[in-house]
C-alpha cells in the first residue's frame, strides 16, 4: 500500500541495559518497603505490549534536555517529568530500554533505582499519596539502538549517516528517553536539543529558538497539546529548512535532507492545500504547527505520523502526504486506548486517501472499493480482521489498512453521503486531545444516523474471513 506506515525492513539492535550503581546500592536496601497497593504496574495491560506503560501515575509534562554528537553517536539527557500520581506510591515504573541511567530524584530528593529489563524501577525515598504531583529528573548517557518490532522493522532511534531518523510507533520512545510509554498517556512537551553547528534537531511542536556557540547549536522546541510518547520525535540530520505560515495561522516547518529535496519539494507544497482540504471534512486542524521532516533513511522502510511533523524516510508522495497529514486527526488527537484498535488510525488515513483521490482526479472510493474487493478469498487482505489483528507482529499489515478503509467505505454505504462526513467530524470534535475505542466509534454512529449498524461494522472488522458486499443507501 503507498501509505502504508511501514513495510518490512532490516531489524533493529536492542539496546543493553545498564546496571544499577554501587553508589544507589544502600538507598535500594534502605527505602521503604513496597506496602500490598503501592506499587506501579510495570505495563498498562495491553494485549500486544503487556510492558507498554506504565500503572499508579499519569505524566502531564515531558521536558527533555539532549545532547548528540552525531559523529559518536552519543547521546547525553536529562528528562524532567511532571506527573500526578493516581494512587498511593511507594514505587514506581518508567519504560527505558538501553542507555545508561547516572542518577535519579523524586521532588529534587534523591531516589533508588534498578533496572529491569525495560522497565526503570525507582523507588522515591518519601512514599507519594493518591493525587500527589511530583517530578521525576533522571539524567542518562550512552549509544542509543532502535528496539526490533514484532514484524521485524526498526523502530525508535535509528542512527543515519547525518544524524538520527527518530521514530517511536509502536515501542520506540523509550530508545531515547524514559517515559510512560504508551498511548493512553498523553502530555506536553519541551525540547531542547544541542548537536554540532551544521545538523538540525527537529522535534514537535512550535520552534522557540535556536543558539549556535562553541561550535553546536541548541533548537528549543515547545508541543502544547497533549501528545502520545511513541510520537515524539528529536529528528536530526543536515536539513534544508523551510518556515511559513498558512492562511489559517498555522506555522509550518519543513526539515528536508538535501538528497531527497528535488523529488520531495513539489509534495510538500501541497501541504496547505492538504490541510484546508482535510480540515473541511475532518474538522479544524488539532494543532498550532505543522511540517514534515524528509531525511534519507534507507534502512527504515517506512514514514511515522510524528505529532505536527511526520517523519519521511525519503521524499513522500501525495498519497503518503494526504495519510500521514490525515493521522493528525485520526490516531494523533483522537489517539488509542490500545494497539488493538489501531485500524482507527491506519483505516480512518488510508480512507482519507481515498477520499483524496476520489476528490482530485483519481478513481473513486467506490472503484478502490471494488478493485480491493475482487482479490479472491484466500488473498492476505482477508487473513484477519482489522480491529482484531491477533498479535503485534499484525498491527501494521494490509487488513488494519485496506480493509479498515474498506469497513468506512461500507459504513458510508449504509449511511449515505450526507450523513456520513459528520460522523467523521464527530469523532474528531468528541475526542479531541483524548481517546476513543471501537465500541465509542460504533457507538457514536448509531446514536447520530439513529440506524443499528452494529452487525455492519461487527462484520467488517472483527469478522473471519471475506465478508458479504456491502449493500446500501450511498451512491459514491
Amino acid at each position: 500500500m503507498p501509505a502504508a506506515r511501514r513495510t518490512p525492513s532490516a531489524p533493529g539492535r536492542i539496546g543493553v541495559l545498564a546496571t544499577v550503581p554501587v553508589a544507589l546500592a544502600a538507598l535500594l536496601a534502605t527505602a521503604t518497603p513496597a506496602a500490598a497497593g503501592t506499587t506501579g504496574a510495570a505495563g498498562v495491560g495491553d494485549p500486544y505490549f503487556p510492558l507498554a506503560g506504565n500503572g499508579g501515575y499519569h505524566v502531564s509534562h515531558y521536558d527533555l534536555t539532549l545532547r548528540y554528537d552525531t559523529r559518536s553517536r552519543h547521546l547525553d539527557g536529562r528528562a524532567v517529568l511532571t506527573a500526578r500520581a493516581s494512587q498511593p506510591l511507594t514505587r514506581f515504573d518508567l519504560d527505558l530500554s538501553g542507555l545508561k541511567v547516572t542518577g535519579v530524584t523524586v521532588d529534587h530528593t534523591r531516589a533508588a533505582y534498578r533496572r529491569d529489563g525495560q522497565e526503570l524501577v525507582i523507588t522515591p525515598r518519601h512514599a507519594l499519596r493518591a493525587g500527589q504531583r511530583f517530578r521525576v529528573t533522571v539524567t542518562y548517557d550512552g549509544t542509543p539502538k532502535p528496539v526490533t518490532d514484532p514484524d521485524g522493522s526498526p523502530d525508535g532511534w535509528i542512527a543515519t549517516d547525518d544524524g538520527a531518523f527518530v521514530a517511536g510507533e509502536p515501542q520506540g520512545a523509550m530508545t531515547w528517553f524514559p517515559a510512560d510509554n504508551h498511548p493512553l498517556d498523553k502530555a506536553s512537551y519541551d525540547f531542547t536539543l544541542t548537536v554540532p553547528e551544521g545538523r538540525t534537531a527537529v522535534a514537535n511542536g512550535v520552534l522557540l529558538g535556536t543558539r549556535t556557540a562553541r561550535g553546536t547549536t541548541t533548537f528549543r522546541w515547545h508541543q502544547a497539546e497533549p501528545m502520545a510518547a511513541y510520537l515524539a520525535t528529536a529528528t536530526i540530520g543536515a536539513f534544508k529548512v523551510r518556515q511559513y505560515t498558512t492562511r489559517d495561522g498555522i506555522r509550518v516547518y519543513d526539515a528536508v535532507d538535501p538528497r531527497e529535496a528535488g523529488a520531495a519539494e513539489p509534495v510538500l507544497r501541497q501541504l496547505p492545500a492538504v490541510l484546508a482540504w482535510e480540515s473541511g471534512i475532518f474538522g479544524p486542524y488539532p494543532f498550532r504547527a505543522a511540517g514534515s521532516i524528509v531525511d534519507r533513511a534507507p534502512d527504515v522502510g517506512y514514514a511515522l505520523e510524528t505529532q505536527t511533523r511526520p517523519v519521511y524516510d525519503s521524499a513522500p508522495d501525495l498519497d503518503t502526504l494526504v495519510h500521514e497529514t490525515a493521522h493528525q486527526w485520526f490516531g494523533d488527537s483522537v489517539s488509542l486506548t490500545t494497539w488493538k484498535d489501531i485500524w482507527l488510525n491506519e483505516g480512518f488515513a488510508t480512507y482519507a486517501s481515498w477520499l483524496y483521490g476520489e476528490q482530485h482526479g483519481g478513481p473513486s472510493a467506490q472503484q478502490t472499493f471494488d478493485k480491493l474487493y475482487a482479490r479472491p478469498a484466500g488473498d492476505e487482505l482477508w487473513a484477519y480482521p482489522p480491529a482484531d489483528p491477533g498479535s503485534g507482529a499484525r498491527i501494521f499489515g494490509t487488513p488494519v489498512y485496506a480493509r479498515g478503509a474498506m469497513a468506512l467505505h461500507a459504513l458510508r454505504r449504509a449511511v449515505g453521503d450526507r450523513a456520513f462526513p459528520h460522523l467523521l467530524r464527530a469523532w474528531a470534535a468528541e475526542h479531541r486531545s483524548g481517546h476513543g475505542t471501537t465500541a465509542d466509534f460504533i457507538a457514536l454512529c448509531e446514536r447520530l444516523t439513529g440506524k443499528n449498524l452494529s452487525g455492519l461494522l461487527r462484520t467488517w472488522l472483527y469478522a473471519p474471513g471475506k465478508p458479504a458486499r456491502p449493500g446500501g443507501a450511498g451512491t459514491p
